[in-house]
């Protein structure tokens, strides 16, 4: 019989790429809970179809909810993606940072402890309470260094101090209840699927159709990138064979600042298009920067490579390739996505 996890926020960027991975391999039946708020959309993930992938709309911080699909489907694990991740509507918005990020991770395992608890002896063997988490825990480098697991967490904005607290009631769990968790906190992601209020969707969006392309402050501001199917491959390594109570951090060794990942997409979309090569460049306008914005942000994935002998098998030259390829050929995807609330514009001015 085929084992099942139970996924939260599976129709999510992350999430809904390591669903769609998950379906196609068979190894797991999965257990779709999302809240399909405007970041999650059913045309990322595989149909629902109640044998490979159940899809069930509901929250995380409804613990009836969450009790019903432990005792219904009985999963061998819990994966838990579901998070308000955009650092700008944290700015904006930081309550409902709060709610998803804090008091739904904590609700999440509470339900799980009081499930791992009814477990027989062989079934709790199996278990595992797999967090995913952020590098944006551990603040903001200068211009030497990399951030690794030992990293103490020094949150900069709403949304990195909601995840750091989350990451800490995990941990909580674990030395207090013993919990089987672990936690992954990864680099920057990118590539098909992602929610155009993010960087390189947002660029290349409005490169394809002659629109500004704001960068914040100098542009001068380091992200490590990792493309998204590297990152899922990743998380199912760590779920199989990480150590208990262990944290990863996953990155994509491909550092690069904001401004030269903007040019490297107009590069790619005039390519694309047949334009002259810097039409898209000229688009490109300096705006007020964001508060708090970490300038650096890098990941030292020796642990994991070490370990559990995974490596980022996409580098950014390819996967930025294969990025741009996507959004220019999905545009109906891209229509839907953007039919709601959001119409890219700049979040993230409060003060």
């Amino acid at each position: 019989m085929t084992e099942t996890l139970l996924v939260t926020g599976g129709a999510g960027f992350i999430g809904g790429c390591f669903v769609r991975q998950h379906v196609a391999l068979g190894r797991y039946r999965i257990v779709n809970l999302d809240l399909l708020t405007y970041a999650g959309n059913l045309d990322s993930v595989p149909p629902s179809d109640g044998v490979k992938h159940t899809l069930v709309h509901g929250n995380i911080i409804d613990r009836k909810l969450v009790d019903r699909l432990l005792d219904q489907y009985r999963p061998i694990g819990i994966v838990h993606f579901a998070a308000e991740s955009h650092v700008d509507r944290s700015i904006d918005a930081p309550a409902a940072f709060v709610q998803t990020n804090v008091v739904g991770t904590s609700n999440l395992l509470e339900a799980s402890f009081e499930y791992y608890r009814g477990l027989s002896e062989a079934e709790q063997s199996r278990f595992r309470f797999l967090h995913i988490s952020t590098d944006e825990v551990y603040g903001s480098l200068g211009s030497t260094g990399k951030f690794t697991e030992a990293t103490p967490y020094a949150p900069n904005s709403p949304y990195s101090a909601s995840k750091a607290s989350s990451d800490m009631f995990v941990r909580a769990y674990r030395e207090t209840y013993g919990l089987p968790t672990l936690i992954t906190n990864c680099s920057n992601n990118y590539g098909p699927y992602q929610f155009p209020e993010k960087l390189i969707p947002l660029m290349i969006l409005n490169a394809i159709e002659s629109k500004p392309l704001p960068v914040y402050g100098d542009g001068q501001h380091v992200r490590d990138w990792l493309f998204v199917e590297d990152h899922c491959r990743a998380i199912t390594r760590v779920f199989e064979s990480g150590r208990l109570g262990n944290t990863y951090n996953i990155g994509g060794d491909e550092e690069r600042s904001n401004l030269r990942m903007v040019e490297s997409i107009c590069e790619l979309v005039d390519e694309f298009l047949g334009r002259t090569r810097g039409t898209s460049k000229s688009l490109i306008r300096f705006v007020q920067d964001r508060p708090g914005h970490d300038r650096r942000y890098a990941i030292d994935n020796s642990k994991i490579r070490s370990e559990l002998g995974w490596k980022p098998s996409v580098n950014l030259t390819e996967g930025l390739r294969k990025t741009v390829a996507w959004y220019l050929r999905e545009k109906e995807w891209v229509e839907r996505v953007c039919s709601g609330e959001y119409r890219r514009e700049r979040l993230g001015t409060r003060r």
